[in-house]
């Protein structure tokens, strides 16, 4: 890996992008801690960010408001900088139902979760990367608000290997048993090691890419290699290398007596609470769970619910502040790009209090100890705390981040592709089906797609059946679709077996479409989220991808919302077009390949056949299903396909937790 930021890309800046950069760099250097990009939708705000991380040359966290758009982003940043470290950081639960109790219904439901483990070793690779003091770039989505392993013991759990260096090997095995590595001389997975005579094979806990063959003299290391876990070959020599635990959660043992006798001392405590308070049925429940867990602890060193006694097994105190991903970022020497600010910051603020409310509860009624409190994500204060230098990137910034910026905005309107914000119409709701039913066969004359967003599940489903009837190829979207066949909708849309998708929020990520050039909204008029201004702004973007884009609102009367949105797309639209005359560019709608949903038509009966086959596939064919995915998966990062890549990763999750569902049942 390179040892500075080196953007590895032929594109150069354009259009807006070049003032951008320029300001954006500029002002960090001259101490400015807070400012806002306002980028138009498709004006290339991530190619602004990575030419600013390039010219300030300091570590970056982007974070997001959802694991879609971070994987998007994942895969630009890991183009943009291939010869650097770029890491990936998000929850690792595919699914998670997290503990709580319903005290009106005296319902206690217990906590259940499945983890993905190549997300459990990219964040283990994020915490390796950041601890290795090498340039490095995170994508992480709210997740990493949550408490993660203090740095300290990260860096205390490490076992330093040099060549001619004297080791011996029954204390090695030992050093990496207390780094979570497991013994294995079958199969070599991530977070396992194995002997063989004088060769010590170790499995990083954040790669399945290679293994480290350590080849001893004695007791001297002879030799450190790295070999590819598929071919066998030797990858590269090295005379140090570090091992890093196993998991992103270790285990102090030299604290461990310390913390059960703090864990015990709180149940006594907690215990005489409710005995004081007349509460015998708490006091008998938190006594006995927690000899449960502790007995476990003790035995095995691990329990359900760990993760509720972090501050003691961390020897913090109570309400302090959790070790997070942040605290992996060296002071005053890194970057923070908050895309999607409008949604990510609220998000942030909101996650604290969700997360205390429904752990009081617990607390309350004596299914955990008050400690579990301090198991917790930031709260917004300490989040701001951490900050150094800020970047809010929205297309539709919040007054929040513009006034914690003091007022420091630099504008992106103009797309590199001169595309300029769609036309936009205004039409009577009074007979909105008639009068789309009419815009829509203009449509199909000129050959192209078009979206159209309602209120209801109901509407959506009526306006769906009524435009069949009309003999118009639709299809209804909403939100109970699975990777696999939102997608298929999506290029089914673009290559023309559907004229039009009617939908209740076509804002989702992915929903970029050069061939949509007409969004219709019904009832814009109305109040609430979906017809805020920031809202129409984002879905009006939907048009922004075509040279004939235009946005059709139905309403009979003009709110605020509407006329800030229709102000804000017209003046963006004025500044897009006198730069295309100045600068004598004729706009194009953007050519964006159409990736085939599975290789071969056999895969894709296949996976057809699993999703929407009248007969259940047997376990061996869904296993299939899911190699076949694996390989497709794996050659698409190979050609860099990362949007692809991560796409048919969502579809093999999918697959896999439904052949685990049928195999239980």
């Amino acid at each position: 890996m390179s040892s500075s930021f080196k953007l590895t890309t032929h594109m150069s800046p354009k259009g807006d992008q070049v003032l951008s950069i320029s300001k954006l760099t500029t002002n960090i250097k001259n101490g400015i801690k807070s400012q806002v990009l306002l980028g138009a939708t498709g004006t290339g705000k991530t190619f602004t960010i990575a030419n600013v991380v390039n010219n300030i040359q300091q570590n970056t966290l982007v974070i997001v408001h959802n694991k879609t758009l971070a994987a998007q982003l994942y895969s630009e940043f890991k183009d943009l900088f291939k010869n650097n470290r770029v890491e990936y950081f998000v929850s690792y639960f595919d699914f998670y139902q997290p503990e709580a109790y319903i005290p009106r219904s005296d319902t206690y439901i217990e906590k259940s979760a499945m983890v993905n483990q190549e997300i459990e070793m990219l964040r283990l690779s994020t915490i390796n990367s950041l601890a290795s003091g090498e340039p490095t770039i995170v994508v992480a989505s709210v997740a990493a608000i949550y408490a993660s392993v203090a740095p300290s013991d990260f860096e205390m759990y490490r076992i330093v290997l040099s060549k001619g260096v004297e080791r011996n090997l029954k204390q090695l095995q030992y050093d990496l048993v207390r780094l979570q590595y497991q013994r294995n001389n079958i199969d070599l997975k991530p977070g396992t090691f194995r002997l063989k005579g004088d060769v010590l094979e170790i499995a990083p806990g954040y790669t399945d890419a290679f293994t480290i063959r350590v080849s001893f003299f004695g007791n001297t290391i002879e030799e450190i290699v790295l070999v590819n876990t598929l071919t066998g070959e030797v990858k590269e020599r090295w005379d140090t290398y570090v091992i890093v635990p196993a998991s992103e959660y270790i285990m102090n043992k030299d604290r461990w007596k310390e913390s059960m006798d703090h864990i015990k001392s709180e149940m006594q405590d907690r215990v005489k609470y409710f005995k004081k308070n007349k509460k015998l049925l708490e006091a008998q429940r938190i006594e006995e769970r927690t000899l449960h867990d502790i007995e476990s602890l003790e035995e095995l060193g691990y329990c359900n619910g760990i993760e509720n006694y972090s501050r003691h097994l961390e020897l913090r105190g109570a309400n302090t502040t959790p070790y997070t991903l942040f605290d992996y970022f060296k002071s005053n020497n890194w970057l923070m790009v908050i895309d999607e600010s409008h949604m990510t910051v609220p998000q942030v603020r909101g996650m604290y209090n969700t997360d205390r409310s429904r752990k009081t509860t617990l607390v309350d009624y004596g299914f955990r100890l008050p400690s579990a409190l301090d198991n917790r994500p930031l709260n917004f204060d300490e989040f701001q705390s951490k900050l150094d230098k800020v970047i809010y990137v929205s297309a539709t910034p919040n007054q929040w981040e513009i006034e914690q910026s003091k007022n420091v905005v630099i504008e992106q309107i103009v797309r590199p592709t001169g595309l300029v914000d769609p036309i936009i119409e205004i039409h009577s709701a009074k007979h909105q089906i008639d009068d789309l039913v009419i815009e829509l066969q203009k449509q199909v004359n000129k050959k192209e797609r078009s979206f159209v967003t309602v209120l209801t599940i109901k509407m959506a489903e009526n306006l769906s059946e009524y435009l069949k009837k009309m003999k118009f190829k639709v299809m209804y979207m909403h939100n109970e679709l699975k990777t696999l066949d939102r997608a298929r909708i999506i290029n089914d849309l673009r290559r023309g077996k559907y004229d039009v998708i009617v939908g209740i929020n076509l804002l989702r990520e992915g929903l970029d479409v050069p061939e949509v050039s007409l969004v219709a909204i019904f009832d814009a008029d109305k109040p609430g989220f979906f017809r805020s201004d920031k809202a129409l702004i984002q879905t009006f973007g939907r048009a922004a991808r075509n040279v004939n884009g235009r946005v059709i609102l139905y309403a009979d009367n003009q709110t605020t919302a509407m006329e800030t949105a229709i102000s804000e797309t017209s003046r963006r639209r004025e500044i897009q077009l006198a730069y295309n005359k100045t600068h004598h560019i004729k706009p194009q709608t953007i050519v964006k390949p159409i990736f085939d949903d599975i290789s071969s038509k056999e895969d894709a009966k296949v996976v057809e056949a699993y999703f929407h086959g009248k007969n259940k596939l047997d376990y061996k064919k869904q296993t299939r299903a899911v190699s076949i995915l694996r390989k497709e998966m794996l050659q698409a990062a190979t050609n860099q396909e990362y949007e692809r890549a991560a796409y048919l990763r969502d579809i093999i999750i999918e697959l896999e937790g439904n052949a685990k569902n049928e195999v239980q049942n």
